[in-house]
């Protein structure tokens, strides 16, 4: 099993799929031709998942960082004798609209060797272990390289560098001295296609080249944000558009499945699929670069997939990138999982679960975007006004609420609170649907939930608002509040709210839990990390009640566990600081996005308020638990 931290990871993507891969020349994650698709490499979960791995014979130093404006990768090894630089990743052609970024993508991973002085012994791995680590791949050389065979699948290694095959397994120990370059691809072929004929040196370091000025000119058309921590933002906008599927605008949780939220633990989930949260939530950072394209392909997405759930009952919370419903649970039992974190899921059982708050958070993200989705087409107004129907009509009931917490339903206070959210925007939004005859009666349930949310989510024990109503547990989503706009950041509640997280749910890193887990809280045993979107929540809560030096020690507490290729996992480790949970995630990256341009804002507030209204609060330091 790996043991490597998950900090050591880095992300390729082509917009159809992505790839894991490590400080140490190791590709140890990869599925193909999705996300969502059987892995071929997968040694981050087991030894047997497969991989292929190139690196230095002898001990190495690495620096790593992705090429300027790109998500191609440069990691530069060092050793006593010479040093090499390796440039890895998936494939992209060079699109007629650097809007549509992706389209056409070969499933081709490229790596290309150059050594940038003296000399350099390294070695090759090249395991592929097709279906989920149940297939044994059959490898035959070729005219420059070989073809893997199993699975029904077909994977060509285009290679100068001569292989010993032994085992469903090639190998490789070759010489670089300085100047000189190696190319290598992987193409991937679907069942029932010939293999492809491997990639001349030339034409690799090429797509090498496109790939960069691909992802280049889709930077420079959305990374208009200027403010403070100006390339975070920009950096987490494109691992947030690498996680997004082309074909259909859908928007992945994470690359992964299964790296766990405590090691050794039980909470390993699949996150290769597109929940409407996330991605609504993904649609608001990438509205800091304007991105109508995006808004559209993901309303698109949504629209289709979703709609024709609605007249059965409750949307449904997520989908595979293909827009596929049944996203059946099952393990893998033949994998230890990272760090013996058992078992390895494969699927999402929350798939079915009813979860109210994803009609405010579409329609919540419908607002923010009016202007780029606009006009609304008559198929999208529909669909918009009977999410706001169904929030009417199921506010009241139980649900599994936004931490999918498998256990009895309950009246959680972040569906109701999504709920208000849901009719309050539909009304705001009541020109463009063409509903004004709604608007009364969307207004009048919106005025009954916020209501019950003030009296019933309000726990003057606690002195805060709770996860559920009448519950004495704190939920960082409360946080959530003032940021839709229930109560004002300054209102008092808010404040003792803001008050008992800071007391009870930060750990020593300074890092917000979602809650403290337990088997008496969400029927699973053991604990969790702390999750780095509520600490960026945090930010966003004391930025908007102008507490600015606090929201900025938040925002650096939960940007210090960036790893050295500016990637977040879900959560942290309370004890060690190491990142933990699937990775890269893209909820954590929309906290630090959401959080930037709210303290933003703040600054610039601060800037222009006249002296007479006085200093700023002053900062109060986190307490730890």
């Amino acid at each position: 099993m790996s043991d490597l931290p998950i900090g050591q990871h880095a992300l390729l993507s082509d917009r159809h799929s992505a790839a894991v891969v490590t400080s140490d020349g190791c590709v140890a994650w990869l599925c193909l031709p999705r996300f969502d698709s059987e892995s071929v490499f997968a040694s981050i979960l087991d030894d047997d998942g497969g991989h292929w791995w190139i690196r230095p014979a002898e001990p190495t130093s690495v620096e790593r960082a992705y090429v300027d404006g790109s998500m191609v990768l440069r990691s530069t090894y060092r050793t006593g004798s010479g040093s090499v630089e390796l440039v890895e990743a998936l494939e992209l052609p060079a699109p007629a609209d650097p809007h549509r970024i992706g389209v056409d993508a070969p499933h081709t991973l490229l790596r290309v060797l150059r050594c940038t002085g003296g000399s350099i012994d390294l070695e090759m791995e090249f395991r592929p272990r097709p279906g989920y680590g149940t297939v044994v791949a059959h490898l035959d050389p070729v005219p420059g390289g070989l073809v893997a065979t199993g699975g029904g699948e077909t994977l060509t290694l285009s290679t100068t560098v001569p292989c010993v095959i032994a085992g469903g397994t090639a190998t490789a120990r070759f010489r670089m001295h300085d100047g000189d370059e190696i190319a290598l691809a992987m193409q991937f072929q679907d069942a029932g296609s010939p293999p492809s004929p491997p990639y001349a040196a030339g034409r690799i370091i090429t797509a090498i080249d496109t790939t960069v000025t691909a992802w280049r000119d889709w930077s420079d058309l959305h990374q208009t944000y200027q403010g403070p921590w100006r390339d975070l933002v920009h950096h987490s906008g494109r691992v947030l558009k690498a996680l997004s599927y082309q074909p259909t605008g859908a928007i992945v949780a994470a690359a992964t499945t299964s790296l766990p939220e405590v090691v050794g633990g039980a909470r390993n989930w699949d996150y290769r699929y597109s929940w409407v949260r996330d991605a609504s939530f993904t649609m608001r950072a990438l509205w800091v670069a304007a991105c109508p394209h995006e808004a559209n392909d993901f309303f698109g997405f949504i629209a289709s997939a979703g709609a024709a759930a609605l007249p059965r009952g409750h949307l449904q919370i997520m989908y595979g990138v293909g827009g596929e419903r049944d996203l059946t649970e099952r393990t893998v039992p033949h994998w230890a999982g990272w760090r013996g974190s058992a078992p390895v899921r494969i699927g999402n059982g929350a798939w079915n679960q009813p979860q109210l708050d994803v009609y405010g958070e579409l329609l919540d993200a419908a607002a923010l975007l009016a202007d780029q989705l606009a006009p609304f087409p008559p198929d999208l107004r529909d669909f918009l006004s009977s999410l706001a129907d169904a929030a009417a009509a199921h506010w009241n009931e139980p649900d599994h609420g936004i931490w999918e917490i498998r256990g009895a339903p309950r009246h959680y206070l972040f569906s109701k609170l999504m709920c208000w959210v849901a009719l309050d925007r539909a009304a705001a939004l009541a020109d463009r649907l063409g509903l004004h005859d709604r608007v009364d009666g969307w207004r009048g349930t919106a005025d009954r939930i916020r209501d019950a949310i003030l009296a019933d989510g309000w726990n003057p024990r606690v002195g805060a608002f709770t996860q559920s109503f009448g519950s004495d547990h704190l939920d960082a989503s409360a946080l959530m509040i003032p940021l839709v706009g229930l109560l004002p950041p300054d209102d008092p509640r808010v404040r003792s709210t803001v008050d008992a997280i800071t007391a009870h749910l930060i750990d020593d890193h300074g890092l917000v839990r979602r809650y403290l887990a337990g088997p008496d809280v969400d029927r699973l045993p053991g604990t969790e990390g702390s999750f780095l979107l509520c600490t960026f929540w945090l930010a966003r809560v004391l930025a908007d009640d102008d507490r600015v030096p606090e929201a900025r020690d938040a925002f650096e507490r939960a940007i210090a566990h960036i790893n050295d290729v500016g990637l977040l996992a879900e959560e942290v480790d309370s004890g060690t600081g190491e990142q933990l949970g699937n990775f890269p995630q893209a909820f954590s990256h929309v906290g630090l996005v959401n959080a930037a341009w709210a303290i933003s804002l703040a600054e610039e507030r601060a800037a222009t308020r006249p002296a007479s209204r006085g200093m700023p609060r002053r900062a109060r330091r986190w307490r730890r638990v």
